[in-house]
C-alpha cells in the first residue's frame, strides 16, 4: 500500500513571517498538530521541511515551516501539495480508505465473485475477463465521491460501444462511491467490487 499521502494543499500566504494557508484534503485539521516535518511537492520538485507550528482557523489552517520566513518565500509554494507518511495522515474511521490506497485497485463485477453452483457461496477465483477495469482516481462530485475507472480492453462483460470512445480509445467512467454501486473494498489485495454493470453506460 502507499506509504505517503497528500494531506493538504498550500492556498496562499498569511502574515509577514512566511506562514502558509493550508487546505486539508480530508476537510479535517486536528492531525496537522502531530506533524513534525512535511514534504512540499509540485509533482516534480520536492522540499522537506520541519514544522515550526500550526494554527487552526475557520475552515483553514496556518502552517509555519522552518527556512521559509517571508511572504515572498512562502508564495513560491502556492498550490503545492503537502505530503506526509501514513502515520501522520488522518486516522481512518470504519468504511473509510485513503484515496492513494484505492488507486490501482482492480474492479470486479460483484456477481462474478460467487460460484453459480446450487447451495454454494464459496468465493470464486476471478479470471481475466472478470476484470472491469482499474481505479485511476477518486474525486469529489456533487453529492459525494466518484471513483474513476479506466475500463479494461479484455473484459467480455462490457460491450465494445461502452468500452471504447468513437475514436477507438478506452473510456474512463465515473461511479459514485456509494454502497449500492461499490461493494467490498480490499486495499490489501487491491480489489474493489462493482455492483451493477449498467452504471458504466
Amino acid at each position: 500500500m502507499t506509504e505517503n499521502f497528500v494531506v493538504g494543499i498550500v492556498r496562499g500566504t498569511h502574515g509577514v513571517t512566511g506562514e502558509f494557508k493550508v487546505e486539508s484534503t480530508s476537510g479535517e485539521y486536528e492531525h496537522f498538530a502531530r506533524m513534525e516535518e512535511v514534504t512540499l511537492t509540485d509533482g516534480s520538485a520536492k522540499k522537506l521541511c520541519k514544522v515550526e507550528y500550526t494554527k487552526e482557523a475557520a475552515d483553514t489552517l496556518y502552517m509555519k515551516l522552518a527556512g521559509i520566513n517571508t511572504p515572498e518565500e512562502a508564495a513560491r509554494f502556492n498550490r503545492w501539495q503537502i505530503v506526509v507518511p501514513r502515520k501522520n495522515a488522518r486516522p481512518l474511521q470504519k468504511g473509510e480508505w485513503y484515496i492513494e490506497d484505492l488507486k490501482g485497485c482492480s474492479v470486479w463485477y460483484a456477481q462474478s465473485e460467487q460460484k453459480e453452483t446450487a447451495g454454494s457461496t464459496a468465493p470464486k477465483t476471478p479470471s481475466s475477463e472478470d476484470v472491469i477495469g482499474t481505479v485511476t482516481d477518486v474525486t469529489e462530485g456533487g453529492s459525494g465521491y466518484l471513483v474513476e475507472i479506466s475500463l479494461s480492453e479484455g473484459c467480455t462483460l462490457i460491450a465494445d460501444d461502452i468500452k471504447f470512445t468513437k475514436s477507438g480509445k478506452l473510456r474512463s467512467v465515473y461511479v459514485p462511491f456509494k454502497e449500492q454501486f461499490i461493494g467490498e473494498v480490499d486495499v490489501e489485495n487491491k480489489r474493489m467490487q462493482l455492483m451493477h454493470l449498467w452504471i458504466l453506460e
